[in-house]
């Protein structure tokens, strides 16, 4: 930027000369305006900092691995505030009766290295993920695709797939053909070149150990210039401090910063309910198994409570259907359980237990003793504090169970999830904002297997049967009521308890001339993160 400066001070001199000669002329090139305005860098703040490396193979599979890749690769489509918006394809459309996809692409597009993008790095992309799978685009769902012209690729389905462009168009980062049709194993694969890609920056350095990412601006990005000129990842303790000194300029905060923070000038946005905490409940032993006592668990538990004591009130509680109420096919109608105590012994005596000489039930001299597994929890990139183990505990023992609380690191916990060595374990995830494709990672036990999030749960045949469907309908009413019966039958057989969506907010400095923005849907699949690569670009 030093030249520039030089530059405007030398025309500054010739102005105030030719005024004193009685020439009024103002020579002020627009150019030199704009590039006046423009960020030196950008600084964004997270308690984890290593992501990973960021190319499909090599960033870690949740969001902020993948958004730290979207800097530098970019998709088909994307999304801004208000939903869809071009990216590589300048427009697409659906062809049912050859059940394909056809997008037209964006001219004069160049990978960073200069060399052209055409219709065969796309084509080429989705060939090379056939053989070598990215964690979140579902292949299988792609028959074949086809170069018809130089700017024009045809996508055919090898099924009806609702859900395409969110995880498909909107998720799947293109790669340069010309770099990655001779690597053989991607995942090894370190040159520099596997960075290459047609996004708003160039990836520059990663600091593994100190979780440090930079990024430089690539001015030929064919949506415009970067408002930015570098942009900055690193790793902090206390985010909030970091803003507040000028370390940073966008972090995630806890709400009972905000007000603090808006107070000193900063801008505080919100996300809508795209995270949530949950119970995971192994409904394959008993007492689990049985859909009455699954449904006096829910009945036992005080939403509000979590919320108010876990979370200072910061939160809402969550729709026991799983999909959240701020999604488009949210079903107003699904069942609740309010906090109902006398309820829970009613169900309990009607499954045989009695109220024992300690006040807690018991069936056949038995006493009914649950465990219960509680961990810290990552959203969004940070660490979530966990106090719902203990107030559950405290809630479920009021009504006569006894808990067995044990708090342990979320790995390992994740760990007796995935194998069912457990009977209740508190978790939390994201993507419920996304496409209603999710419910099938969060129920159907085929599309799942090993998952921590998901109930993979077979019992009921009609509910596996709408999670697989719904994503086969084309028809967009018709898959909504799909969606709608099956929230109605998840809260009916609960066979895990969703819990509360907490509050989700970022901070940001907006002296630095940027309006971050949490977007609709989620990036890609549904990350909750607002970190969306449009707000850099005018």
């Amino acid at each position: 930027m030093n030249h520039m400066r030089k530059e405007y001070i030398f025309r500054s001199k010739w102005l105030w000369i030719l005024i004193a000669l009685g020439n009024f002329l103002l020579i002020i090139p627009w150019s030199s305006h704009a590039q006046e305005k423009r960020v030196h860098e950008i600084i964004i703040a997270d308690s984890k900092g290593d992501w990973g490396y960021p190319n499909p193979f090599r960033h870690y599979p949740r969001g902020p691995g993948y958004v730290r890749m979207s800097w530098v690769f970019d998709t088909l489509v994307w999304k801004d505030q208000d939903g869809f918006i071009p990216a590589l394809a300048r427009k697409w459309a659906y062809d049912s009766q050859n059940q394909a996809f056809v997008f037209d692409l964006q001219e004069g597009v160049t990978w960073h290295d200069g060399t052209p993008f055409t219709a065969e790095d796309v084509a080429f992309t989705i060939q090379y993920y056939m053989k070598h799978p990215y964690q979140w685009v579902p292949m299988d769902a792609i028959a074949d695709v086809n170069v018809i012209g130089s700017y024009r690729v045809k996508i055919t389905l090898a099924r009806p797939f609702a859900a395409f462009l969110t995880y498909v168009g909107g998720t799947m980062p293109i790669i340069p053909k010309h770099i990655w049709e001779n690597v053989e194993d991607p995942k090894k694969y370190d040159d520099p070149k596997v960075y290459i890609g047609t996004g708003p920056y160039r990836f520059m350095d990663f600091d593994k150990a100190k979780g440090n990412y930079l990024y430089e601006a690539f001015d030929q990005y064919y949506q415009g210039v970067p408002k930015v000129e570098r942009l900055i990842y690193v790793k902090t303790g206390n985010p909030m401090i970091s803003l507040n000194t000028g370390k940073a300029d966008l972090v995630n905060i806890e709400p009972e910063m905000a007000e603090g923070l808006e107070r000193k000038g900063m801008k505080v946005i919100k996300d809508a309910r795209g995270w949530n905490k949950k119970l995971m409940i192994n409904h394959r032993i008993e007492p689990f198994c049985h859909k009455e006592f699954r449904q006096a668990l829910a009945y036992a538990i005080d939403q509000q409570e979590l919320i108010d004591k876990a979370h200072l009130g910061f939160g809402s509680p969550a729709s026991h259907g799983l999909v959240s109420p701020d999604h488009e096919y949210y079903n107003p109608n699904t069942p609740t359980y309010p906090h109902d105590p006398e309820k829970v012994r009613e169900i309990l005596q009607s499954m045989g237990y009695v109220s024992g000489p300690s006040g807690y039930f018991e069936k056949n001299g038995k006493p009914l003793q649950v465990e219960l597994l509680a961990s810290n929890i990552t959203a969004a990139g940070s660490s979530v504090p966990d106090r719902d183990g203990e107030i559950m505990k405290k809630q479920l023992q009021a009504v006569g169970i006894q808990v067995d609380l044990i708090n342990m690191e979320q790995a390992t916990t994740d760990g007796r999830v995935k194998k069912w060595e457990f009977q209740m374990a508190i978790s939390g995830h994201g993507g419920l904002l996304g496409d209603a494709m999710v419910l099938g990672s969060l129920i159907d036990p085929d599309a799942s297997a090993g998952s921590v999030n998901s109930a993979r749960y077979g019992a009921n045949q009609r509910l596996l049967d709408l999670v697989r469907a719904q994503v086969r309908e084309m028809d967009e009413e018709k898959r909504k009521a799909m969606v709608y019966e099956c929230q109605e039958i998840y809260a009916d057989e609960i066979p895990a308890i969703p819990l509360y969506y907490p509050d989700s907010m970022s901070a940001y400095n907006p002296q630095k001339g940027v309006n971050w923005f949490y977007t609709k849907g989620g990036l890609a699949i549904g990350v909750p993160i607002a970190q969306n690569k449009m707000a850099l670009i005018d």
